[in-house]
Order: C-alpha cells, then structure tokens, then sequence
C-alpha cells in the first residue's frame, strides 16, 4: 500500500452509522486529497444512498475488491448481500446480518495485508443476535474473527486512556476474571500500545476494584492479595505501574496528567469517566451534541478503532448524528498504524 488504506464498517445500517460515515468523509476530504490516508467503506449501498439523500452529501463509487490495489481517496466496498427495505431505527435481524458482514469483509482484507486497519461505526447487539451471531459486540466478533481470545478494550479520549481488566459480564462474575493472568495481559498490552503511540516511558495505573483499594481488607483482599504484587512486580522490571488507587480519585489524577492511562477492573468503571468527559451535553435538551472518545482493541493481529458510542436508533435518519468520534477513530487507527518509534 502506498498509503494508509482504512476500512469503515458501516455497523447497522437502521442506525447512525451510514450517516457518521459520510460525514466523517467529508469532514477529511481535505486530509484525502491530500493523500494522506484512504478510506474505504465497506457496507451495503442502499443505507449509504438512504443517508446520503438525508444529507445532501453524495456516497463514493462502488467497487470490488480489485478496486482496493492503490486505493486514493475513497470508495464504497459493498457487502456480499444487500440490506433490503430496512427501517430507521428498528432493530431486525435483516440490520444485524448486514452488520456481521461488513466486519467479516473488513477483518479479511486487514488479515491478508490488504488494508491497514479497521474503523467500525456502531453495531446493535439484539440485531446481531437475530441474526444467528452469538457475540457480546465488536470486541468478542473481532476476536473470534482472528482466533484471538484475550483482547482488550481501551477507550481514549485524547490522552484519556483507560483498558478494562473484564467488559460485558456481570458484576458478580469480575472478582473472578481478574486473576494475576489476565490483569497482566491487559497491562502488557497496555505498555506496548503506549508505546506505539510514542510514549517512551508509559505511566499506568491500576484502578483497585474495592472501595478505598480494600481498606486493609475489610472491604476485600482481591486489591491487597492480586493488585499488589502484580504491581510490584512491574516495578521490579522497570515499569511505571502503580496501584491500586482507589476508584474514586484514579481517573481525577488520570486526567491531571499523573498516568499515561489506567487499568479498569469492569466496564462501568472505565466506562463512564471516559464518556463524562468525551459527550457533549445541550443543557436545554439535553440531548447528546458532541460525542468523542474512540474505543482501541488491543491484542488483535490487525488494527481496530472504533466510535465510542451506539447506534442512536432515536435520532438515526435525521441528519443530526455527530461525527466526532469516528473522526477520531480514524486518527487513533492512523497513530496506531505508524511505525514503531524504538
């Protein structure tokens, strides 16, 4: 490739993500023709025609996969199967089936070198599931689709970085998944993504999963008995990985600039900080205006950036989702793509 070739999935095409995806090219059309970067969007062209009448913005021309070869500026890969009459905002099995498609295609093209990364708009977990696809989202589709098992999910907003420890399960079931192994595959891979992106010395915290780190274990000895010597370990290595810090106050000195990123124990925990901070609130509406943050999948043998979002069936087909954030993606999997400075 002469130069960067990203895919954008279109995710489901009854939600946002045909609109944030034409919007999101022309917000780069500048960066395209300067041959910067290449986007090909991989999806059905009848949602993408849907959105782009909505939005007065013009879908880029179809092509098959020998279109791809010294791809400049963008193009639309459409998916093997059509989409049919799907509605905005409904959740369907039709949606979901579209969905899975367009990540199958995209992950084939990343794995054979054909592209450079992967760049997904917002997929809907029921639609999937009627569709026959038994995945919790994106990150559990996208490992199965590499052979991966231990993926982790990082959500950035700019410097914001958290990684989480477990994401979609109970939060009775997290004291168990996080054991010395797999917290130490989150911050492994953690370090070396810090890296990528130019960090030279990556600072990371791991946030305790008690209240107050335990309390000297009234609250719990998973923090004393788990957190504490893995982190002593790192350190004995070199590394700059604290912890535990408590919940209450990691993610206030993550934003004061005191790590590089933090290690959350479950998905809610990392989740709201980075969102709280990431959306945009109309506080007249309040409805949703600006929404950044970009979720990384780490782990994987091929780069993936995402939006931070859903699929935001309420306001999908009115022209008014924002694009912020899968902008965003696209720069995250640009960084993520660039040669390894050490």
């Amino acid at each position: 490739m002469s130069i960067p070739i990203l895919a954008i999935t279109l995710g489901d095409p009854a939600g946002i993500g045909p609109e944030i995806a034409l919007k999101a090219m022309a917000g780069v059309a500048d960066r395209l023709k300067r041959k910067e970067f290449a986007l090909l969007i991989v999806g059905d062209p009848g949602a993408l025609d849907r959105a782009g009448r909505i939005l007065s913005i013009r879908p880029p021309t179809p092509v098959d996969e020998t279109g791809i070869v010294g791809l400049t500026g963008v193009a639309l890969l459409p998916t093997p199967q059509t989409a049919g009459n799907i509605r905005w905002g409904e959740v369907s099995a039709a949606a979901g089936e579209q969905a899975y498609q367009a990540v199958v295609l995209a992950t084939r093209l990343a794995l054979e070198g054909r592209i450079t990364g992967i760049v997904t708009a917002p997929l809907n977990k029921e639609a999937l599931h009627m569709a026959g696809y038994d995945y919790a989202g994106h990150t559990e589709l996208l490992a199965d689709l590499t052979g991966v098992r231990d993926s982790v999910m990082m959500l950035a907003h700019g410097a914001f970085r958290v990684s989480h420890v477990s994401t979609h399960c109970a939060l009775a079931d997290v004291p168990a998944r996080a054991t010395p192994e797999r917290m130490s595959r989150v911050v492994d891979l953690t370090l070396a993504t810090l890296r990528r992106l130019g960090l030279e010395r990556p600072r990371i915290a791991i946030a305790a999963l008690n209240p107050h780190a335990g309390e000297g274990g009234i609250f719990g000895r998973h923090d004393i008995d788990v957190t504490e010597p893995l982190v002593a370990a790192y350190q004995a290595r070199g590394e700059a990985v604290l912890g535990p810090v408590p919940g209450d106050t990691v993610f206030v000195k993550l934003r004061g600039g005191a790590y590089d990123a933090v290690v959350a124990m479950y998905h809610d925990q990392g989740h709201i900080p980075v969102k709280l901070l990431g959306f945009g609130i109309d506080p007249k509406t309040g409805h949703w205006t600006v929404l950044n943050g970009v979720n990384v999948t780490l782990g994987l043998p091929v780069i993936r950036a995402s939006v931070d979002h859903g699929t935001a069936f309420d306001i999908a087909g009115k022209g008014i989702a924002d694009e912020t954030s899968l902008i965003e993606a696209i720069d995250y999997a640009l960084m993520l793509a660039r040669p390894c400075a050490s």
